[in-house]
């Protein structure tokens, strides 16, 4: 992270997105690999039976400790822009206890049992979020992207409440919490989303952002979305440069947009590549 920040001007730095540390806390099996983020295997809640014994893990359990202390080490070191660390969303980490595929039809044949995990999720980031902001963390963002394939009332169900429970218990002046949701539906669920009470919302690049913008408050920041993979993995300096622009010329004429990717930077991401979307800001405002 420190390393990443004295390369570029990001407005902060954020920690890495790995989506199966709290799911391994509760018990699930995890694959890593060389080239790919971390993965979920397989189901530790098949049924409600399972569900209710699903016991909710300490703090600290599996790998999250060793995320707790890399931020506490991380706002030390960097001190000219706020440090946000990563949690994954409720709904998100109830699709990884029982199963991805599993939890959307579960939403209409056992919603009961959805809820059950959903409420172990939830207690369990509340008190994850605490703890680093307990560090010295400035906030935490929230990536619940499995809720961007509801519907509008599912997401109403099975995700915002959740999400809102989670920024009620940690967001204040001096902590926030950011909203980051890269699913296709999002500008469908937007209402919804933005009743979570977020400081800040991050949107991935399935959606338009440019149309985004017109559901967006003034006074609430939004944030998108140069494409992760086509751009920062796998396009060129010049395409990614023109991509950037091409967002920003499109966005930027509301004060509350914040370019960014649409997503976390996959793995083996060329520098080139990076520093490049960085220039194309830099260009856009005249600022070289």
């Amino acid at each position: 992270m420190k390393a990443v920040a004295d390369r570029n001007r990001a407005s902060a730095s954020v920690s890495m997105m790995d989506l199966s540390v709290e799911a391994e806390a509760f018990g699930s099996v995890i694959r890593v690999s060389d080239d790919e983020v971390p993965t979920v295997i397989g189901a530790i809640a098949s049924d409600e039976e399972e569900a209710k014994a699903l016991k909710v893990p300490e703090v600290g359990a599996g790998r999250t400790g060793l995320y707790i202390k890399a931020i506490e080490k991380a706002v030390q070191l960097i001190t000219d822009r706020p440090v946000l660390a990563g949690i994954i969303g409720p709904f998100s980490l109830t699709g990884r206890l029982i199963d991805v595929n599993e939890a959307m039809i579960k939403c209409y044949e056992e919603p009961e049992m959805v809820h059950i995990v959903l409420e172990k999720a939830a207690q369990f980031l509340i008190e994850y979020a605490k703890a680093y902001k307990a560090v010295g963390a400035n906030g935490i963002v929230i990536a619940e992207p499995l809720a961007g394939l509801l519907s509008p009332d599912l997401t109403e169900e099975f995700s915002e409440p959740y999400v809102k429970r989670i920024v009620d218990a940690v967001q204040d002046d001096e902590f926030a919490v950011v909203y980051h949701n890269c699913g296709d539906c999002t500008i469908r669920q937007i209402d919804l989303i933005l009743r979570t009470g977020a400081l800040a919302y991050h949107f991935g690049n399935s959606i338009d952002m440019s149309e985004m913008m017109k559901h967006i408050p003034s006074d609430v920041l939004a944030m998108g979305n140069v494409d992760p993979a086509a751009q920062f993995r796998n396009g060129t300096p010049e395409s990614i440069k023109a991509e950037t622009k091409r967002i920003m010329g499109e966005c930027c004429k509301y004060p509350n947009f914040v370019i960014s990717s649409g997503c976390d930077i996959p793995p083996m991401s060329p520098w080139e590549n990076i520093d490049a979307f960085f220039e194309a800001a830099a260009e856009f405002y005249g600022d070289k």
